[in-house]
Parts: C-alpha cells; structure tokens; sequence
C-alpha cells in the first residue's frame, strides 16, 4: 500500500514511517502542507495520514478541503494532538474519513489504515 504521511514532528513521524514500513507499506514522508497537496496531486496513494496542525499556513483540515474540491477521493485519516469533539467533527466535516489522537498505539493506526484501504471508494 502506498501511504502519503505528512506530519511536522519528526519523531511521530519517524514511528509511523517504521510501523508503515515493517508491515510493507510504502510511505512517503512530507512535514509541510503545501508540500503535502503537491505529492497528493501527483501522486497515487492508497491512504494519506495528516496531522490537524501543520507548518506552512495550510493545515490538515484546509488540505483536506482543497484537496476533496479538486476531486482526490484518497481515504484521509487525521493522526492529531487535538482530541475534542469539535476537532474530530472538523476533520471529519473537511473530508477526513477517520481521526485518531495522539498518543496512539501504532497497531491501532495499523488497522484502521487498513480498514480504509479495504473500504470501496467512491467514483466522481
């Protein structure tokens, strides 16, 4: 499975680079953004994994949104520090698919990307 993470922290990123890896999914890293739609635009991935706050002045949420209104349908799983109710309802209202906070037990993360990959995606 190709997975686009973007997450600022890098040891939170190293930990889910691993994870991903040692169950022989391919990751592709990025801690901005901008950075993030540009690989999300021309790139497929199976799963993208974003953090709420990001650094470069586009969060999670406004990625997701932006990238739902070009028409990416790639399931989008929020691995975030913001854990209130109205930070799960707006990940999920911005075209998030599932939302996890953090700390985070890496099995979890595991099996909810592959419950995404698993779930049959909508077309147009």
């Amino acid at each position: 499975m190709r997975i686009l993470l973007i997450e600022d922290d890098a040891f939170v990123a190293e930990i889910v680079t691993s994870g991903m890896k040692e169950a022989n999914h391919e990751v592709t890293h990025t801690a901005d953004g901008h950075d993030g739609f540009e690989q999300a635009m021309a790139n497929r991935f199976d799963v993208m994994i974003f953090d709420r706050l990001l650094p470069g002045g586009l969060d999670g949420a406004e990625l997701v949104r932006k990238l739902r209104n070009k028409r990416v349908s790639t399931p989008v799983l929020f691995l975030s520090g913001f854990g209130g109710l109205g930070d799960w309802i707006t990940g999920l209202e911005a075209g998030g698919d599932d939302y996890i906070v953090k700390p985070f037990m890496l099995s979890e993360l595991l099996s909810r990307v592959e419950a995404l990959h698993q779930r049959p995606r909508a077309t147009g």
